[in-house]
């Protein structure tokens, strides 16, 4: 389909290269034209009233139309090799800039062809799963009260699941469309709101902030965001192993760094790591729930949209880091007063 559209868009771009070469050559032939037999008729005049030159009136006329008529045959064949060269030219630079105006829209074509593809996989699961768990309890009739509900617990936890995958999706819907309202946020105290919301298993965590940074930005995307790195720590990571949080100041930058200790992620793996639906088995074996391969591409486009920077580092079986930097609120507010 965007072969077609780009060779279409290209001949369209070529056609009106073309038609306005053309009108362009035509002009300049007709004005070529005309200051020629005007110089050479100024040039027959000037000869006829030399007294030293007396020619035949007709041999000067046949001598004037002999050189507009070469003159001109030239100057076409110039121009028709102009046309030539601006055909192949304009033709490669068509192509060139149909291709690249419509790379962006297949691109996003793709994503949203893979995205729905991936939910669609992500959503049949879990019912996959309720509907087998139903069929056979129901097929069962010696089942007892406590099959049951063992049944059911294992339903309310797909459903569970179904949830938090709709909450992403629609807060993943919500950043690209709509635009987020910006303000001064204490990262500090985010990051501490955010730790009381996990309960016992922020004992895990280790967080002495030094002193409080205010980056420019939404409070409420920055709370996913960092909820976001917090949670896939704890369950990529061993359950008794520590994780470390520092927040300090990089540049013109606050820098937001987060480290725990696991089977790591594998260099092949780690530049895909934030692509939604992306899960590496080998990099989630030791969490208790397997995530959606959302939370990362959420946290991407968060930082992306307060026009920072998400970093990865990680190699197996070491220390994983996550980090991200996000511009202070003083440097943006004073680069809007200059």
């Amino acid at each position: 389909m965007f072969k077609s559209a780009t060779l279409r868009l290209t001949g369209w771009y070529l056609l009106i290269l073309m038609a306005l070469s053309v009108m362009f050559s035509i002009a300049i032939y007709g004005v070529m034209s005309d200051e020629m037999d005007t110089h050479l008729r100024r040039f027959q005049t000037n000869l006829q009233q030399s007294q030293d030159f007396s020619p035949q009136p007709n041999m000067v006329l046949n001598f004037r139309n002999s050189e507009i008529k070469e003159a001109l045959d030239n100057f076409s064949l110039q121009l028709v090799y102009i046309n030539l060269l601006v055909f192949i030219v304009g033709g490669l630079g068509s192509y060139y800039l149909a291709r690249r105006n419509l790379l962006p829209i297949e691109k996003a074509h793709e994503a949203q062809s893979r995205f729905t593809s991936d939910a669609s996989h992500e959503l049949r699961t879990p019912l996959a799963v309720m509907k087998t768990e139903l069929e056979v309890a129901l097929r069962d009739k010696d089942a007892t009260t406590d099959s049951l509900k063992e049944v059911l617990s294992s339903n309310l936890e797909e459903v569970d699941k179904l949830s938090r995958l709709a909450e992403m999706l629609l807060n993943l819907s919500q950043l690209e469309n709509t635009k987020l309202k910006m303000g001064p946020v204490n990262l500090v105290k985010v990051t501490r709101n955010v730790l009381k919301d996990f309960g016992p298993m922020a004992k895990r965590i280790s967080f002495e902030p030094k002193k409080r940074l205010i980056v420019c930005g939404n409070e409420m995307a920055i709370t996913d965001l960092i909820q976001v790195l917090i949670d896939n720590a704890i369950q990529y990571s061993p359950k008794d192993s520590k994780i470390s949080i520092t927040i300090s100041k990089f540049e013109q930058c606050a820098k937001f760094e987060i480290s725990n200790n696991g089977p790591g992620i594998e260099p092949e793996i780690l530049p895909h790591i934030f692509d939604r639906f992306y899960r590496a088995d080998s990099s989630r074996t030791n969490g208790k729930h397997k995530g959606f391969g959302i939370g990362l591409a959420l946290a991407k486009n968060i930082v992306e949209l307060h026009k920072g920077k998400l970093f990865a580092n990680s190699s197996p079986d070491k220390e994983t880091t996550f980090s991200f930097l996000l511009p202070l609120y003083s440097i943006i507010q004073a680069k809007s007063k200059n």
